[in-house]
């Protein structure tokens, strides 16, 4: 049998790129440099001064976070396909004969990241890039929601009790390590769908209504680039509307208008934004008891061709990256989910890029 050489790894990578990497786009397009001093300020290592092995790079192992949200992989599953792929290898410019994080460094590095509070900083050191690039958010802003699944929680009806009241149940305290695999953050809540249209053509009377149990990721969007701009993470079963008034909104945007369905239409965040200079484009609800007047069926169908450009961003996040949280506790779901939206920019902005210089 031949042994491999230098050359054949070399050609192998050039019939890798032929079909077209999509990490290759991302290295070729993306400078993950600018990174760099947010992921040293909040890792904080030391200077080595004690010694001890020195820790991977930080960005090497935020292009390895990278590579995990875009396969939806878990940290062994990621250890694994980086010695088994040449094309992450690539990526994150490792020899065939380089060490390899670890399934327990990478969950550290992510931990290290997540207490500090760091996606927030990297989600804006990105943004940042787009601005830079000329990527200005413009034409006016889209919110929604989405529900995120989180693994389903076994919990008696008491302890859903004192889960609701922020406590800790007390048959938990006793058990560090029950406690530790028990999510107090994620919420129950219903999903309703469209029901589905019967054999002899009928429609039921009601929609269908799902129980669901994770969190909800809650973005903004400027409608000219589809960027995320903004974005929180919450529980299941927290009010969409009322995250409007907590920083969803990019002041920003070159333009006033705010496309949003029904669910954020209220006197409370009518006049909030009002008071703050944009133009409400929200959706009108169906007067109760009583049919929805044509001029405001005409109206909210108007709104529904803008707004529904957000669906494209959750659509793209949940079929490409598999949005799931698989972490206990609202702080871990928030660097998931924030992760998550800086791909989705990544690929955004590559796909635009792309389009710009072919045009």
């Amino acid at each position: 049998m031949k042994q491999p050489g230098f050359f054949d790894v070399d050609e192998r990578l050039t019939r890798l790129s032929g079909p077209g990497d999509q990490l290759e786009a991302f290295s070729r397009t993306v400078d993950f440099e600018v990174f760099r001093p947010d992921l040293e300020q909040a890792l904080a290592y030391s200077d080595g001064s004690k010694g001890g092995r020195p820790p991977f790079d930080p960005v090497l192992m935020f292009r390895i976070l990278v590579i995990q949200t875009l396969n939806n992989l878990s940290d062994e599953r990621t250890e694994y396909l980086i010695n088994d792929r040449l094309s992450f290898m690539r990526f994150l410019g490792l020899g065939l004969s380089d060490r390899v994080p670890d399934a327990k460094t990478v969950w550290l590095f992510r931990e290290r990241l997540t207490q500090a509070g760091a996606i927030e900083r990297l989600f804006d050191r990105f943004e940042a890039t787009l601005r830079n690039a000329g990527y200005l958010p413009m034409s006016g802003q889209i919110l929604d929601a989405t529900l995120v699944a989180a693994p389903k929680q076994r919990n008696t009806n008491a302890e859903k009790a004192d889960l609701r009241k922020g406590r800790i149940p007390q048959n938990w305290q006793d058990q560090p390590f029950k406690l530790s695999h028990k999510d107090r953050h994620a919420r129950w809540t219903l999903k309703f769908t469209k029901a589905k249209r019967q054999e002899d053509g009928s429609m039921p009377a009601t929609d269908l209504a799902i129980p669901f149990f994770g969190y909800k990721s809650h973005v903004s969007i400027d409608r000219k680039y589809r960027f995320i701009r903004k974005w929180k993470t919450t529980n299941a079963a927290a009010s969409d509307g009322a995250r409007l008034r907590e920083e969803l909104l990019d002041k920003t945007n070159t333009a006033s208008t705010v496309w949003a369905d029904t669910a954020y239409r209220s006197k409370a965040n009518e006049d909030f934004m009002e008071k703050r200079g944009f133009v409400s484009k929200v959706h009108r609800k169906k007067p109760h008891l009583k049919p929805m007047p044509r001029h405001i069926q005409r109206s909210n169908a108007g709104k529904s061709v803008i707004r529904s450009r957000v669906e494209h961003v959750f659509a793209d996040q949940k079929s490409q990256t598999g949005l799931f949280v698989r972490t206990v506790g609202i702080t871990r779901a928030t660097m998931r989910i924030g992760l998550a939206n800086i791909v989705y920019i990544m690929r955004r902005f590559i796909f635009l890029e792309r389009i710009s210089t072919t045009a």
